[in-house]
Protein backbone atom coordinates (compact mmCIF):
# COMPACT_ATOMS: atom_id res chain seq x y z
CA UNK A 1 0.00 0.00 0.00
CA UNK A 2 1.20 3.46 -0.89
CA UNK A 3 0.84 5.54 2.28
CA UNK A 4 1.17 8.79 0.30
CA UNK A 5 -2.30 8.17 -1.20
CA UNK A 6 -4.03 8.27 2.19
CA UNK A 7 -5.64 11.61 3.06
CA UNK A 8 -7.40 10.53 6.25
CA UNK A 9 -5.83 9.49 9.57
CA UNK A 10 -7.06 8.93 13.08
CA UNK A 11 -5.18 7.78 16.16
CA UNK A 12 -6.16 5.05 18.61
CA UNK A 13 -4.34 4.22 21.84
CA UNK A 14 -4.26 0.50 22.65
CA UNK A 15 -6.22 -0.14 25.84
CA UNK A 16 -5.42 -2.81 28.43
CA UNK A 17 -8.50 -4.95 27.71
CA UNK A 18 -7.53 -5.23 24.01
CA UNK A 19 -4.35 -7.14 24.84
CA UNK A 20 -4.36 -10.95 25.04
CA UNK A 21 -2.40 -13.35 27.25
CA UNK A 22 0.64 -12.99 24.97
CA UNK A 23 0.85 -9.27 25.73
CA UNK A 24 -0.18 -8.17 22.23
CA UNK A 25 -3.40 -6.82 20.79
CA UNK A 26 -5.87 -9.66 20.16
CA UNK A 27 -6.23 -10.22 16.42
CA UNK A 28 -9.96 -9.39 16.30
CA UNK A 29 -9.31 -5.88 17.66
CA UNK A 30 -7.37 -4.89 14.56
CA UNK A 31 -10.63 -5.21 12.59
CA UNK A 32 -12.35 -2.95 15.12
CA UNK A 33 -9.62 -0.33 14.74
CA UNK A 34 -10.08 -0.34 10.96
CA UNK A 35 -13.87 -0.08 11.41
CA UNK A 36 -13.41 3.03 13.55
CA UNK A 37 -11.18 4.44 10.80
CA UNK A 38 -13.83 3.79 8.13
CA UNK A 39 -16.63 5.41 10.13
CA UNK A 40 -14.51 8.47 10.93
CA UNK A 41 -13.48 8.74 7.28
CA UNK A 42 -17.13 8.85 6.17
CA UNK A 43 -18.01 11.45 8.80
CA UNK A 44 -14.97 13.52 7.81
CA UNK A 45 -16.11 13.79 4.18
CA UNK A 46 -19.71 14.60 5.09
CA UNK A 47 -21.43 11.23 4.78
CA UNK A 48 -24.17 10.86 7.37
CA UNK A 49 -23.44 7.83 9.54
CA UNK A 50 -26.26 7.01 11.94
CA UNK A 51 -29.01 4.42 12.34
CA UNK A 52 -31.67 6.52 10.59
CA UNK A 53 -29.50 7.07 7.51
CA UNK A 54 -28.80 3.36 7.30
CA UNK A 55 -32.45 2.25 7.61
CA UNK A 56 -34.10 4.55 5.06
CA UNK A 57 -32.92 4.55 1.45
CA UNK A 58 -30.37 1.79 1.37
CA UNK A 59 -28.34 -0.65 3.42
CA UNK A 60 -24.60 -0.87 3.19
CA UNK A 61 -23.18 -4.23 4.22
CA UNK A 62 -19.65 -5.49 4.66
CA UNK A 63 -19.09 -8.50 2.39
CA UNK A 64 -15.33 -8.96 2.67
CA UNK A 65 -12.87 -7.94 5.37
CA UNK A 66 -9.27 -8.94 4.73
CA UNK A 67 -6.37 -8.19 7.04
CA UNK A 68 -2.63 -8.75 6.83
CA UNK A 69 -0.81 -8.69 10.15
CA UNK A 70 2.70 -7.25 9.81
CA UNK A 71 3.76 -6.64 13.43
CA UNK A 72 2.23 -6.83 16.90
CA UNK A 73 0.59 -3.85 18.54
CA UNK A 74 1.06 -3.58 22.31
CA UNK A 75 -0.65 -2.00 25.30
CA UNK A 76 -0.54 1.82 25.43
CA UNK A 77 0.98 2.23 21.97
CA UNK A 78 -0.66 4.85 19.77
CA UNK A 79 -1.73 3.58 16.37
CA UNK A 80 -2.14 5.74 13.28
CA UNK A 81 -5.07 4.37 11.27
CA UNK A 82 -5.04 5.56 7.65
CA UNK A 83 -8.19 5.06 5.58
CA UNK A 84 -9.18 5.64 1.97
CA UNK A 85 -11.61 4.35 -0.63
CA UNK A 86 -9.76 2.69 -3.48
CA UNK A 87 -12.67 1.99 -5.83
CA UNK A 88 -16.38 2.41 -6.39
CA UNK A 89 -18.03 0.01 -8.80
CA UNK A 90 -21.68 -0.41 -9.70
CA UNK A 91 -23.04 -1.56 -6.33
CA UNK A 92 -19.86 -1.95 -4.29
CA UNK A 93 -16.93 0.02 -2.98
CA UNK A 94 -13.73 -0.85 -1.15
CA UNK A 95 -11.83 0.73 1.68
CA UNK A 96 -8.13 0.30 2.16
CA UNK A 97 -6.60 0.73 5.60
CA UNK A 98 -3.12 0.92 6.94
CA UNK A 99 -2.11 0.81 10.62
CA UNK A 100 1.24 1.94 11.95
CA UNK A 101 2.66 2.59 15.39
CA UNK A 102 2.75 6.38 15.69
CA UNK A 103 6.22 6.92 17.17
CA UNK A 104 8.34 4.37 15.32
CA UNK A 105 6.18 4.32 12.14
CA UNK A 106 6.34 0.51 12.33
CA UNK A 107 3.81 -1.02 9.93
CA UNK A 108 1.38 -3.07 12.04
CA UNK A 109 -1.33 -4.22 9.61
CA UNK A 110 -3.14 -3.61 6.34
CA UNK A 111 -6.84 -4.02 5.60
CA UNK A 112 -9.18 -4.23 2.64
CA UNK A 113 -12.93 -4.04 3.29
CA UNK A 114 -15.53 -4.39 0.53
CA UNK A 115 -19.05 -3.04 1.05
CA UNK A 116 -22.21 -3.50 -1.05
CA UNK A 117 -25.25 -1.19 -1.28
CA UNK A 118 -28.57 -3.02 -0.88
CA UNK A 119 -32.20 -2.11 -1.28
CA UNK A 120 -33.53 -2.30 2.32
CA UNK A 121 -36.81 -3.87 1.20
CA UNK A 122 -35.45 -6.60 -1.09
CA UNK A 123 -31.82 -6.97 0.05
CA UNK A 124 -30.81 -6.92 -3.61
CA UNK A 125 -27.75 -4.90 -4.68
CA UNK A 126 -28.46 -1.38 -5.97
CA UNK A 127 -26.14 1.16 -7.57
CA UNK A 128 -23.99 3.29 -5.29
CA UNK A 129 -25.69 6.68 -5.26
CA UNK A 130 -24.28 9.71 -7.04
CA UNK A 131 -23.95 11.81 -3.90
CA UNK A 132 -21.63 9.21 -2.37
CA UNK A 133 -19.62 8.91 -5.60
CA UNK A 134 -19.23 12.69 -5.85
CA UNK A 135 -18.10 13.11 -2.23
CA UNK A 136 -15.52 10.36 -2.61
CA UNK A 137 -14.26 11.74 -5.92
CA UNK A 138 -14.03 15.23 -4.45
CA UNK A 139 -12.04 13.98 -1.44
CA UNK A 140 -9.86 11.32 -3.09
CA UNK A 141 -9.31 12.97 -6.47
CA UNK A 142 -7.35 10.75 -8.86
CA UNK A 143 -6.54 8.22 -6.12
CA UNK A 144 -9.86 6.42 -6.53
CA UNK A 145 -11.20 4.35 -9.45
CA UNK A 146 -14.88 5.10 -10.01
CA UNK A 147 -17.07 3.15 -12.43
CA UNK A 148 -20.73 3.41 -13.32
CA UNK A 149 -23.34 3.72 -12.25
CA UNK A 150 -24.68 0.85 -14.30
CA UNK A 151 -27.68 -1.33 -13.53
CA UNK A 152 -26.82 -4.45 -11.52
CA UNK A 153 -27.63 -7.68 -13.29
Amino acid sequence: MDQSKFKHRIQIRVRNYEVDWQGIVHNANYLLYFEVGRVEYLKHIGIRVDLNAIKNDSRIVLVRNEIDYKAAARFDEVMNIYTRIIYIRNSSFAFEGLMEEATSKRLVSENTAVHVWLDPRTNNPIPVNDDFRNKIRQFEGDNVAIQGPILFT
